[in-house]
Protein backbone atom coordinates (compact mmCIF):
# COMPACT_ATOMS: atom_id res chain seq x y z
CA UNK A 1 0.00 0.00 0.00
CA UNK A 2 1.15 3.45 -0.78
CA UNK A 3 0.79 6.28 1.71
CA UNK A 4 -0.95 9.58 1.05
CA UNK A 5 0.76 11.84 -1.41
CA UNK A 6 2.06 14.95 0.41
CA UNK A 7 0.81 18.28 -0.87
CA UNK A 8 3.54 20.86 -1.22
CA UNK A 9 2.49 24.46 -0.69
CA UNK A 10 4.88 27.31 -1.34
CA UNK A 11 5.16 29.41 1.85
CA UNK A 12 5.00 32.53 -0.34
CA UNK A 13 1.50 31.51 -1.43
CA UNK A 14 0.40 31.06 2.19
CA UNK A 15 1.91 34.44 3.03
CA UNK A 16 -0.01 35.99 0.15
CA UNK A 17 -3.27 34.51 1.46
CA UNK A 18 -2.52 35.92 4.92
CA UNK A 19 -1.83 39.35 3.43
CA UNK A 20 -5.15 39.25 1.57
CA UNK A 21 -6.99 38.46 4.81
CA UNK A 22 -5.31 41.36 6.62
CA UNK A 23 -6.18 43.64 3.70
CA UNK A 24 -9.83 42.60 3.98
CA UNK A 25 -9.84 43.32 7.72
CA UNK A 26 -8.32 46.74 7.12
CA UNK A 27 -10.95 47.52 4.48
CA UNK A 28 -13.62 46.69 7.06
CA UNK A 29 -11.87 49.08 9.45
CA UNK A 30 -11.83 51.73 6.74
CA UNK A 31 -15.55 51.25 6.09
CA UNK A 32 -16.13 52.05 9.76
CA UNK A 33 -13.59 54.84 10.33
CA UNK A 34 -13.21 56.39 6.85
CA UNK A 35 -9.64 57.42 7.69
CA UNK A 36 -7.36 57.73 4.61
CA UNK A 37 -4.32 56.28 6.39
CA UNK A 38 -6.23 53.00 6.90
CA UNK A 39 -6.97 52.77 3.17
CA UNK A 40 -3.27 53.27 2.40
CA UNK A 41 -2.32 50.49 4.81
CA UNK A 42 -4.92 48.23 3.17
CA UNK A 43 -3.49 49.03 -0.27
CA UNK A 44 0.00 48.19 1.00
CA UNK A 45 -1.14 44.81 2.28
CA UNK A 46 -3.01 44.19 -0.96
CA UNK A 47 0.17 44.75 -3.02
CA UNK A 48 1.95 42.09 -0.97
CA UNK A 49 -0.32 39.49 -2.60
CA UNK A 50 0.91 39.91 -6.21
CA UNK A 51 4.43 40.66 -4.92
CA UNK A 52 4.63 37.11 -3.56
CA UNK A 53 2.52 35.32 -6.14
CA UNK A 54 4.41 36.46 -9.23
CA UNK A 55 7.64 34.97 -7.89
CA UNK A 56 6.02 31.88 -6.37
CA UNK A 57 5.37 30.23 -9.72
CA UNK A 58 7.78 29.05 -12.40
CA UNK A 59 7.85 30.41 -15.94
CA UNK A 60 8.69 28.59 -19.17
CA UNK A 61 10.47 31.57 -20.65
CA UNK A 62 13.39 32.98 -18.67
CA UNK A 63 12.67 36.51 -19.87
CA UNK A 64 9.15 36.33 -18.46
CA UNK A 65 10.51 35.07 -15.15
CA UNK A 66 12.98 37.94 -14.97
CA UNK A 67 10.24 40.45 -15.78
CA UNK A 68 8.09 38.89 -13.06
CA UNK A 69 10.93 39.31 -10.58
CA UNK A 70 11.32 42.96 -11.61
CA UNK A 71 7.58 43.47 -11.16
CA UNK A 72 7.80 41.90 -7.71
CA UNK A 73 10.61 44.27 -6.74
CA UNK A 74 8.63 47.27 -8.01
CA UNK A 75 5.55 46.19 -6.05
CA UNK A 76 7.70 45.96 -2.91
CA UNK A 77 8.81 49.53 -3.49
CA UNK A 78 5.17 50.57 -3.93
CA UNK A 79 4.20 48.75 -0.73
CA UNK A 80 6.91 50.53 1.27
CA UNK A 81 5.89 53.84 -0.31
CA UNK A 82 2.25 53.30 0.72
CA UNK A 83 3.33 52.67 4.31
CA UNK A 84 5.32 55.90 4.29
CA UNK A 85 2.39 57.70 2.66
CA UNK A 86 0.05 56.48 5.38
CA UNK A 87 2.25 58.02 8.08
CA UNK A 88 2.57 61.19 6.00
CA UNK A 89 -1.21 61.47 5.69
CA UNK A 90 -1.77 60.73 9.37
CA UNK A 91 0.71 63.37 10.54
CA UNK A 92 -0.31 65.77 7.72
CA UNK A 93 3.32 66.53 6.92
CA UNK A 94 2.81 66.73 3.14
CA UNK A 95 6.00 64.93 2.06
CA UNK A 96 4.19 62.78 -0.53
CA UNK A 97 3.56 64.92 -3.61
CA UNK A 98 2.27 64.32 -7.14
CA UNK A 99 5.81 64.62 -8.41
CA UNK A 100 6.92 61.76 -6.15
CA UNK A 101 4.05 59.59 -7.40
CA UNK A 102 4.96 60.37 -11.03
CA UNK A 103 8.57 59.39 -10.30
CA UNK A 104 7.34 56.08 -8.93
CA UNK A 105 5.30 55.50 -12.10
CA UNK A 106 8.36 56.17 -14.25
CA UNK A 107 10.38 53.68 -12.16
CA UNK A 108 7.91 50.93 -13.12
CA UNK A 109 9.37 50.75 -16.63
CA UNK A 110 12.90 50.32 -15.28
CA UNK A 111 11.97 47.58 -12.82
CA UNK A 112 10.01 45.56 -15.39
CA UNK A 113 12.16 46.01 -18.50
CA UNK A 114 15.74 46.12 -17.18
CA UNK A 115 15.67 42.52 -15.79
CA UNK A 116 14.71 41.28 -19.26
CA UNK A 117 17.71 43.01 -20.80
CA UNK A 118 20.31 42.76 -18.03
CA UNK A 119 19.08 39.99 -15.73
CA UNK A 120 17.43 39.96 -12.31
CA UNK A 121 20.46 41.41 -10.45
CA UNK A 122 19.86 44.71 -12.27
CA UNK A 123 16.85 45.40 -10.05
CA UNK A 124 17.58 43.24 -7.00
CA UNK A 125 19.79 45.64 -5.04
CA UNK A 126 18.03 48.87 -6.19
CA UNK A 127 14.64 47.37 -5.32
CA UNK A 128 15.62 46.23 -1.84
CA UNK A 129 17.58 49.42 -1.08
CA UNK A 130 14.75 51.74 -2.16
CA UNK A 131 12.20 49.62 -0.27
CA UNK A 132 14.42 49.61 2.85
CA UNK A 133 14.78 53.39 2.64
CA UNK A 134 11.03 53.95 2.36
CA UNK A 135 10.33 51.48 5.17
CA UNK A 136 12.83 53.23 7.43
CA UNK A 137 11.23 56.60 6.59
CA UNK A 138 7.80 55.14 7.38
CA UNK A 139 9.20 53.80 10.67
CA UNK A 140 10.45 57.30 11.50
CA UNK A 141 6.96 58.66 10.79
CA UNK A 142 5.31 56.29 13.26
CA UNK A 143 8.10 56.78 15.79
CA UNK A 144 7.22 60.49 15.66
CA UNK A 145 3.56 59.61 16.27
CA UNK A 146 4.66 57.54 19.28
CA UNK A 147 6.54 60.54 20.68
CA UNK A 148 3.74 63.00 19.93
CA UNK A 149 0.72 60.99 21.05
CA UNK A 150 2.09 58.13 23.18
CA UNK A 151 0.37 55.43 21.09
CA UNK A 152 1.62 51.89 21.67
CA UNK A 153 0.38 50.81 18.23
CA UNK A 154 2.50 53.51 16.59
CA UNK A 155 5.53 52.24 18.50
CA UNK A 156 4.87 48.66 17.39
CA UNK A 157 4.49 49.81 13.77
CA UNK A 158 7.75 51.77 13.99
CA UNK A 159 9.52 48.65 15.33
CA UNK A 160 8.08 46.49 12.53
CA UNK A 161 8.92 48.97 9.78
CA UNK A 162 12.50 49.39 10.99
CA UNK A 163 12.77 45.60 11.22
CA UNK A 164 11.50 45.20 7.66
CA UNK A 165 14.00 47.81 6.47
CA UNK A 166 16.85 45.78 8.00
CA UNK A 167 15.39 42.58 6.52
CA UNK A 168 15.33 44.15 3.04
CA UNK A 169 18.96 45.19 3.34
CA UNK A 170 19.83 41.61 4.32
CA UNK A 171 17.78 40.30 1.39
CA UNK A 172 19.79 42.48 -1.00
CA UNK A 173 22.94 40.69 0.19
CA UNK A 174 21.65 37.12 0.56
CA UNK A 175 19.32 36.76 -2.41
CA UNK A 176 21.87 38.05 -4.87
CA UNK A 177 23.53 34.64 -4.62
CA UNK A 178 20.27 32.69 -4.73
CA UNK A 179 18.25 34.39 -7.45
CA UNK A 180 20.32 33.05 -10.32
CA UNK A 181 19.59 29.47 -9.26
CA UNK A 182 15.89 30.17 -8.77
CA UNK A 183 15.86 29.91 -5.00
CA UNK A 184 14.85 32.22 -2.18
CA UNK A 185 15.84 32.56 1.44
CA UNK A 186 13.26 30.71 3.54
CA UNK A 187 14.75 32.13 6.74
CA UNK A 188 14.34 35.73 5.59
CA UNK A 189 10.82 34.96 4.41
CA UNK A 190 9.95 33.66 7.88
CA UNK A 191 11.46 36.76 9.50
CA UNK A 192 9.30 38.92 7.24
CA UNK A 193 6.23 36.81 8.05
CA UNK A 194 6.77 37.34 11.77
CA UNK A 195 7.35 41.06 11.30
CA UNK A 196 4.27 41.45 9.12
CA UNK A 197 2.20 39.50 11.68
CA UNK A 198 3.34 41.99 14.33
CA UNK A 199 2.56 44.77 11.86
CA UNK A 200 -0.99 43.46 11.42
CA UNK A 201 -1.46 43.57 15.19
CA UNK A 202 0.19 46.98 15.36
CA UNK A 203 -1.96 48.61 12.69
CA UNK A 204 -5.22 47.38 14.26
CA UNK A 205 -4.05 48.53 17.70
CA UNK A 206 -3.06 51.86 16.18
CA UNK A 207 -6.50 52.29 14.58
CA UNK A 208 -8.16 51.59 17.93
CA UNK A 209 -5.85 54.04 19.73
CA UNK A 210 -6.50 56.66 17.07
CA UNK A 211 -10.24 56.29 17.63
CA UNK A 212 -9.86 56.66 21.41
CA UNK A 213 -7.51 59.63 20.86
CA UNK A 214 -10.15 61.33 18.73
CA UNK A 215 -12.77 60.64 21.40
CA UNK A 216 -10.54 62.13 24.11
CA UNK A 217 -9.85 65.16 21.92
CA UNK A 218 -13.56 65.59 21.20
CA UNK A 219 -14.35 65.33 24.91
CA UNK A 220 -11.75 67.98 25.73
CA UNK A 221 -13.23 70.26 23.09
CA UNK A 222 -16.71 69.70 24.46
CA UNK A 223 -15.49 70.47 27.97
CA UNK A 224 -13.77 73.62 26.74
CA UNK A 225 -16.90 74.67 24.83
CA UNK A 226 -19.04 73.94 27.87
CA UNK A 227 -16.74 76.05 30.04
CA UNK A 228 -16.86 78.88 27.49
CA UNK A 229 -20.65 78.73 27.34
CA UNK A 230 -20.88 78.68 31.13
CA UNK A 231 -18.54 81.64 31.35
CA UNK A 232 -20.54 83.50 28.72
CA UNK A 233 -23.76 82.77 30.61
CA UNK A 234 -22.45 84.42 33.80
CA UNK A 235 -20.47 87.27 32.24
CA UNK A 236 -21.67 90.64 30.98
CA UNK A 237 -20.39 90.84 27.39
CA UNK A 238 -19.79 94.61 27.43
CA UNK A 239 -17.86 95.04 30.68
CA UNK A 240 -16.55 91.53 31.42
CA UNK A 241 -18.02 91.70 34.93
CA UNK A 242 -20.24 89.01 36.39
CA UNK A 243 -23.93 89.39 35.58
CA UNK A 244 -26.98 89.09 37.80
CA UNK A 245 -27.37 85.40 36.98
CA UNK A 246 -24.02 84.68 38.60
CA UNK A 247 -25.15 86.32 41.84
CA UNK A 248 -27.93 83.72 42.05
CA UNK A 249 -25.27 81.00 41.72
CA UNK A 250 -22.89 82.29 44.39
CA UNK A 251 -25.42 83.77 46.84
CA UNK A 252 -26.21 80.56 48.75
CA UNK A 253 -22.54 79.57 48.87
CA UNK A 254 -21.43 82.95 50.21
CA UNK A 255 -24.25 83.11 52.76
CA UNK A 256 -23.38 79.61 54.00
CA UNK A 257 -19.73 80.62 54.27
CA UNK A 258 -20.82 83.74 56.19
CA UNK A 259 -22.79 81.62 58.65
CA UNK A 260 -20.22 78.82 59.03
CA UNK A 261 -17.12 80.95 59.55
CA UNK A 262 -18.78 84.14 60.92
CA UNK A 263 -17.13 86.15 58.17
CA UNK A 264 -18.40 89.67 57.58
CA UNK A 265 -20.12 90.31 54.26
CA UNK A 266 -21.28 93.58 52.72
CA UNK A 267 -22.82 94.94 49.54
CA UNK A 268 -21.75 98.05 47.64
CA UNK A 269 -24.30 99.38 45.15
CA UNK A 270 -22.55 101.68 42.67
CA UNK A 271 -24.11 104.07 40.15
CA UNK A 272 -22.37 106.27 37.57
CA UNK A 273 -23.22 109.95 37.97
CA UNK A 274 -24.32 111.90 34.86
CA UNK A 275 -24.35 108.72 32.77
CA UNK A 276 -27.73 109.40 31.16
CA UNK A 277 -26.53 112.81 30.06
CA UNK A 278 -23.50 111.20 28.41
CA UNK A 279 -25.73 108.76 26.51
CA UNK A 280 -28.12 111.51 25.43
CA UNK A 281 -25.48 114.03 24.35
CA UNK A 282 -22.55 111.91 23.14
CA UNK A 283 -24.30 108.70 22.10
CA UNK A 284 -24.26 105.10 23.22
CA UNK A 285 -20.70 104.45 22.02
CA UNK A 286 -19.41 107.04 24.48
CA UNK A 287 -21.63 105.51 27.15
CA UNK A 288 -20.21 102.07 26.46
CA UNK A 289 -16.66 103.40 26.80
CA UNK A 290 -17.57 104.86 30.19
CA UNK A 291 -19.07 101.54 31.32
CA UNK A 292 -15.99 99.59 30.26
CA UNK A 293 -13.73 102.06 32.05
CA UNK A 294 -15.75 101.88 35.30
CA UNK A 295 -15.71 98.06 35.12
CA UNK A 296 -11.90 98.03 34.72
CA UNK A 297 -11.58 100.51 37.59
CA UNK A 298 -13.72 98.44 39.93
CA UNK A 299 -11.97 95.15 39.12
CA UNK A 300 -8.64 96.87 39.70
CA UNK A 301 -9.64 98.20 43.13
CA UNK A 302 -11.68 95.21 44.36
CA UNK A 303 -9.91 92.08 45.58
CA UNK A 304 -10.05 89.01 43.36
CA UNK A 305 -11.69 87.06 46.21
CA UNK A 306 -14.69 89.44 46.05
CA UNK A 307 -17.24 89.82 43.27
CA UNK A 308 -18.04 92.67 40.88
CA UNK A 309 -21.40 92.44 39.06
CA UNK A 310 -22.90 94.63 36.40
CA UNK A 311 -26.39 94.99 37.81
CA UNK A 312 -27.94 96.72 34.83
CA UNK A 313 -27.57 99.94 32.85
CA UNK A 314 -25.00 102.05 34.67
CA UNK A 315 -25.32 100.19 37.97
CA UNK A 316 -22.74 97.85 39.51
CA UNK A 317 -22.91 95.65 42.59
CA UNK A 318 -19.95 94.53 44.69
CA UNK A 319 -20.13 91.61 47.13
CA UNK A 320 -17.23 92.14 49.50
CA UNK A 321 -15.94 90.39 52.62
CA UNK A 322 -15.90 93.19 55.21
CA UNK A 323 -17.99 94.88 57.93
CA UNK A 324 -20.32 97.83 57.38
CA UNK A 325 -17.68 100.33 58.59
CA UNK A 326 -15.04 98.83 56.34
CA UNK A 327 -17.51 98.86 53.44
CA UNK A 328 -18.20 102.56 54.03
CA UNK A 329 -14.48 103.33 54.05
CA UNK A 330 -14.06 101.28 50.90
CA UNK A 331 -16.87 103.24 49.22
CA UNK A 332 -15.25 106.56 50.13
CA UNK A 333 -11.86 105.31 48.89
CA UNK A 334 -13.38 104.14 45.59
CA UNK A 335 -15.01 107.51 44.93
CA UNK A 336 -11.82 109.39 45.75
CA UNK A 337 -9.64 107.08 43.63
CA UNK A 338 -12.07 107.39 40.72
CA UNK A 339 -11.98 111.19 40.82
CA UNK A 340 -8.17 111.28 41.07
CA UNK A 341 -7.41 108.58 38.48
CA UNK A 342 -5.23 109.96 35.64
CA UNK A 343 -7.43 108.23 33.07
CA UNK A 344 -10.48 110.15 34.35
CA UNK A 345 -9.35 113.17 32.36
CA UNK A 346 -10.47 111.37 29.20
CA UNK A 347 -13.98 110.82 30.57
CA UNK A 348 -16.87 113.17 29.79
CA UNK A 349 -17.21 115.98 32.39
CA UNK A 350 -19.28 115.28 35.49
CA UNK A 351 -18.71 111.52 35.53
CA UNK A 352 -18.35 110.16 39.06
CA UNK A 353 -19.55 107.39 41.36
CA UNK A 354 -22.33 107.21 43.93
CA UNK A 355 -22.12 104.30 46.37
CA UNK A 356 -24.54 102.76 48.84
CA UNK A 357 -23.39 100.26 51.47
CA UNK A 358 -25.15 97.64 53.58
CA UNK A 359 -23.82 94.79 55.70
CA UNK A 360 -25.31 91.32 55.31
CA UNK A 361 -26.68 90.30 58.72
CA UNK A 362 -25.94 86.93 60.30
CA UNK A 363 -28.57 84.36 59.33
CA UNK A 364 -29.60 86.12 56.09
CA UNK A 365 -30.97 83.75 53.45
CA UNK A 366 -31.64 86.18 50.59
CA UNK A 367 -29.68 89.14 49.29
CA UNK A 368 -32.51 90.73 47.30
CA UNK A 369 -33.85 92.94 50.15
CA UNK A 370 -30.31 93.99 51.00
CA UNK A 371 -29.62 94.92 47.37
CA UNK A 372 -32.72 97.13 47.43
CA UNK A 373 -31.52 98.74 50.67
CA UNK A 374 -28.05 99.36 49.23
CA UNK A 375 -29.71 100.85 46.14
CA UNK A 376 -31.69 103.25 48.33
CA UNK A 377 -28.55 104.31 50.21
CA UNK A 378 -26.81 104.87 46.87
CA UNK A 379 -29.53 107.40 45.95
CA UNK A 380 -28.96 109.14 49.29
CA UNK A 381 -25.27 109.39 48.43
CA UNK A 382 -26.08 110.68 44.92
CA UNK A 383 -28.15 113.53 46.40
CA UNK A 384 -25.07 114.66 48.36
CA UNK A 385 -22.92 114.88 45.21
Amino acid sequence: MTGPVPITVDPRVLSAVGAAIVCLLLLLQYAHRRAPFILLWAAGWLLIVPTLLVVARSYEHAAVGRAAFGLSQFLEVCTATLYFWSGDVYRQTGYTTRRAVKTLAAAAAYFILSPVAFGAPAVLIPGYVVSATMLAAAGAMYAAVLIERRMIGAGLLAFVLFGLAISHVASAVVEQRLIEVGRFSFELLMVNVVLYACGAIGVHLFIFEDMTYELRTANRRLEATRAELLQAAITDPLTGCHNRRFLDQVMDRELQRRARFSLPLSLLFIDIDKFKAVNDSLGHDAGDRVLRYVARFLKKHIREADYVFRWGGDEFLVLITCTADEAQRKATALKAAFDLAPEAIDLPPGIGLSVGCVEVPQGATDLSPLVAEADARMYQDKQKN
